[in-house]
């Protein structure tokens, strides 16, 4: 093997800390020698575009749950529920939700639920009609 090579494949990697602009506010931001090193060892081959405080921004909605608004299958109260429903799937509101829970004690796709879903199709009730998604507040 080359010499040459030899010495290029023995270098240690230093590093220093560099200045960058963060693509959201435009501020400068210290991408630091050790940042630079952690990069360096998971194989990251861009360097950071936003400051701390914008990546918290933007990934920082973890807390925030979206809800859906719909109405309940049983009592077509409207509600909210914190997921999106599907076709075919009963929503129930919060009260009947616990009085199902109650008095039953049934799974989701039992008989009972499987039920409720049969009934609402005779009466013309839509089990899973979202109509928009709501932003609950933050967690805290």
């Amino acid at each position: 093997m080359p010499a040459g090579l030899r010495a290029a494949s023995n270098r240690v990697m230093e590093f220093q800390d560099k200045i960058l602009k963060c693509v959201d506010c435009g501020k400068d931001f210290i991408f630091t020698a050790g940042e630079q090193l952690f990069f360096h060892d998971k194989q990251f081959h861009n360097d950071p575009k936003r400051c701390k405080a914008c990546k918290l921004k933007r990934g920082g909605g973890s807390s925030v749950r979206a809800e859906t608004r719909t109405h309940c299958s049983v009592c077509g109260q409207e509600t909210t529920v914190p997921f999106r429903p599907t076709q075919g799937r009963p929503v129930l509101c919060r009260s009947c939700f616990e009085q199902n829970r109650r008095t039953s004690g049934t799974q989701p796709g039992s008989a009972e639920t499987q039920s409720v879903v049969a009934a609402m199709a005779q009466t013309g009730n839509s089990a899973t009609v979202a109509e928009s998604p709501v932003e609950a507040e933050p967690a805290g």
